[in-house]
């Protein structure tokens, strides 16, 4: 986009680019878009009115990332990590029929509380997705259950430019890049340091120092890990080091 933009209109136009794309995956895995899906109209109005309360400005802000969204949780609401009646409170939208996992929206709610609140948090942070699309795999029971980019070497191949393309467009967002924050401290740190590096299977990179975390899927932290919002509201995000999970959202 051209010409004085916010943050807000950076999000926006990024979320209409991800209705458009389509993805090749392997047999057995698919995509949920809630930017395209059948509740297209209402993500468009809780996503429009979230980012123009909290992100209608330019400044610079640090960028959270996950794995990718929960089948119940963003892949249905398109906001990240947050719960979908805290959405209908915060933007006054009607979100009713809402199918939404809770737990990781509990934690963060838990995260921007210690923080200050979400006005000082959203200032500071953009919550976000090394993959912003859903993935979900049929499992022996033929029942869809969520999946991460890097559970299966073919569908990472099949996804590899569409993430670091994604990954260089939220860097467009004006993201503060001497710092990102990754949730999860296996793969999905490693995938970030990979393209972070340039190394030789990511051919680019994203210009920022990646900080891994440590909350696990339960919403359980590991023992001996500094809690999040310590590190978070300490350091105002230069070392997120308690968010461990691979698909919060």
């Amino acid at each position: 986009m051209s010409g004085q933009t916010t943050v807000a209109d950076r999000i926006l136009q990024f979320n209409q680019e991800l209705a458009e794309t389509t993805l090749e995956l392997p047999p057995g895995f698919a995509v949920l878009n809630p930017f395209s899906g059948p509740q297209k109209e209402r993500v468009h109005e809780v996503t429009t009115a979230f980012y123009r309360k909290y992100y209608d400005d330019d400044r610079p802000r640090r960028l959270v990332l996950g794995s990718s969204p929960a089948r119940r949780g963003t892949a249905v609401t398109g906001v990240p990590f947050e719960d979908a009646k805290l959405l209908e409170s915060e933007t006054g939208v009607d979100v009713d029929g809402y199918a939404v996992n809770r737990p990781s929206a509990g934690f963060l709610h838990d995260v921007i509380s210690r923080y200050g609140g979400r006005t000082r948090f959203y200032a500071d942070f953009v919550m976000s997705f090394v993959c912003p699309l859903g993935l979900v795999r049929t499992n022996p029971q033929k029942r869809e259950v969520n999946c991460n980019f890097y559970e299966n070497k073919k569908l990472l191949e099949l996804l590899h430019t569409f993430l670091v393309d994604a990954l260089e467009r939220q860097v467009t967002f004006g993201t503060d890049t001497s710092v990102c924050y990754c949730i999860g401290s296996g793969e999905n740190y490693k995938f970030l340091s990979k393209v972070n590096e340039g190394s030789a299977s990511s051919k680019r990179s994203c210009p920022w120092s990646t900080r891994a975390s440590s909350r696990n899927t339960t919403g359980r932290e590991q023992k001996n890990s500094p809690r999040s919002t310590s590190a978070l509201s300490a350091e105002k995000a230069t070392s997120c080091a308690a968010l461990h999970s691979a698909s919060l959202g």
